[in-house]
């Protein structure tokens, strides 16, 4: 039986990605280097909306092809986004990524509960054979919502990143179709 809302979950649902929301947004939620820091190992440098939006545009029919804005299901607020990318096309191999910007929302389950259906439409919209992300090693937090998702861990690249005078790992996570498709039953 086909699911009702394949974009919805049980606290955030994903909508179409709006260049000029999207640039708002990302360039408040980039003002915290916090959240700046756990998004990508470039440093924390904050754009201008305008900047934002351009770059958005440009790359919207590309990188972008599988971006969604994530918003909760009680007060429709938008709290972050997440997209695939990658060789999907070739391989059936998809690279995700995350970001919930308001730091209100963090571990609260709306990541995991994003994470969740994203690797439904994955699988079951885009028939992909799996997957992957990275995180810093520096974020247990977001490991421990990946592993509920069904990542698993797959490897590391050791001391890759340097953050406040300290060396810290990148960590490979993926999930296969076939595992997804057997734990999928809870969702």
């Amino acid at each position: 039986m086909l699911s009702t809302d394949l974009l919805t979950g049980k606290l955030v649902r994903l909508a179409a990605l709006d260049p000029e929301s999207a640039a708002s947004a990302w360039v408040n939620w980039r003002t915290n280097s916090e959240y700046a820091r756990l998004l990508d190992m470039d440093p924390a440098i904050v754009h201008s909306a305008k900047a934002t939006r351009a770059w958005i545009e440009k790359h919207l029919d590309d990188w972008l092809a599988h971006e969604f804005h994530i918003h909760t299901l009680d007060g429709d607020q938008l709290i972050g986004s997440l997209g695939l990318g990658g060789e999907m096309k070739v391989h059936g191999d998809a690279f995700v990524g995350i970001g919930i910007g308001d730091p209100a929302f963090w571990g609260k389950g709306y990541g995991t509960d994003a994470m969740k259906i994203i690797l439904r439409y994955a699988f079951m919209e885009l028939n992909l054979h799996r997957v992957s992300l990275d995180v810093f090693d520096y974020n247990p937090r977001a490991i421990h919502s990946y592993e509920k998702a069904g990542f698993k861990i797959e490897g590391r690249q050791r001391s890759m990143m340097m953050r406040e005078g300290q060396r810290w790992d990148v960590v490979f996570m993926g999930v296969l179709r076939e595992e997804w498709l057997k734990d999928s039953a809870m969702y």
